[in-house]
């Protein structure tokens, strides 16, 4: 068996189905270590909260596959999913957040709706979980830096919220806010960004049956370092518009202000839509690497429009594209 140590020195299983038995060797490993003075005992409260992050990654949900909305595709390997990913809140390299989010405590978890809608509420974790029946999608990922990947992603669509809270005519955009804590978040004590971040639709796009409230993947709730407990997938844009670890949904009638566009406006715009004939200022967009498949030598993919989402496509009639990227 593959074994991974932390920075604690706790050894784990290098695996993404880590049993309660794996959790139980290594406490008693743990505790072995502590009483033989060979690590220090102050590590015992990060030790159980990444014991609590690795029980929580294998808890399974259960969702009927998705056929229509489910790419034909070869899946990225759960374990590239899980380990190469951008989530600032926890650092701005790759592996930064399979290595910090286990601070984060995902329960309690409530969700805040407001704006102009005519029934705002708060909903918690398993309220969301049980406001609609679970689908699995295996949807495409595009990011903006130029890599991809195939995920199945567990949830429903973001319209299921629309109806129940039934937004006023004033309602034009959906704003989505992540937690900002600097206690469970360390990147939160960075400038890299102003947060909390923030991300934002426009109300048709929200509404549009592929946006997806998502509650998890691979058949299991969401990894704290992929956007646990709630996130947005939004498949035919840049997957920085797919907002994680969401606390708050606010329906608004003017554009938000979202954390990349303020950051970056000529880079980020508000749509960033998936666009081979848009490059970035700083690299083109044409083509891109799969994770878990393509490596920096080999023969990269060509990127298709909106992700190869072209349903989408009747949301932009009549808009330069090139204009409002």
């Amino acid at each position: 068996m593959l074994i991974k140590r932390s920075p604690n020195g706790i050894d784990l299983p290098f695996s993404s189905e880590i049993t309660p038995r794996h959790v139980f060797e290594a406490r008693r490993d743990f505790i072995r270590q502590i009483a033989a003075g060979t690590i220090a005992s102050g590590a015992l409260l990060e030790m159980l909260t990444r014991e609590a992050f690795a029980q929580g990654t294998s808890q399974k949900l259960a969702a009927k596959l998705n056929p229509s909305y489910s790419a034909l595709e070869k899946q990225t390997p759960r374990k590239d999913a899980t380990t190469y990913n951008n989530f600032y809140e926890f650092g701005t390299d790759k592996s930064d957040p399979a290595e910090n989010a286990g601070t984060l405590r995902t329960r309690p978890w409530t969700v805040a709706i407001e704006g102009e809608v005519k029934k705002p509420m708060t909903l918690d974790i398993d309220s969301l979980l049980k406001l609609a029946p679970l689908e699995e999608r295996v949807y495409r990922l595009r990011c903006v830096e130029g890599w991809s990947m195939v995920i199945p992603w567990v949830g429903y669509s973001f319209s299921e919220i629309i109806k129940r809270v039934e937004p006023t005519g004033n309602a034009k955009y959906v704003e989505f806010v992540t937690l900002a804590d600097r206690q469970q978040m360390p990147g939160v004590r960075s400038r890299v960004l102003d947060w909390p971040y923030v991300e934002g639709l426009r109300i048709d796009e929200a509404n549009h049956p592929l946006t997806l409230l998502t509650l998890g993947m691979y058949g299991d709730v969401l990894p704290n370092q992929n956007g646990a407990p709630v996130r947005i997938v939004v498949p035919w844009k840049y997957g920085f518009k797919s907002a994680k670890s969401i606390v708050k949904i606010r329906f608004t009638r003017d554009m938000p202000r979202t954390a990349w566009n303020k950051s970056a406006p000529s880079e980020y715009g508000f749509y960033s839509n998936v666009n081979p004939d848009v490059d970035h200022p700083r690299w083109s967009q044409a083509s891109e690497r799969r994770i878990g498949e393509d490596s920096f030598l080999s023969r990269k993919r060509k990127t298709l429009m909106f992700n190869g989402y072209n349903d989408v496509a009747s949301l932009y009639t009549g808009m330069d594209l090139k204009k409002w990227f």
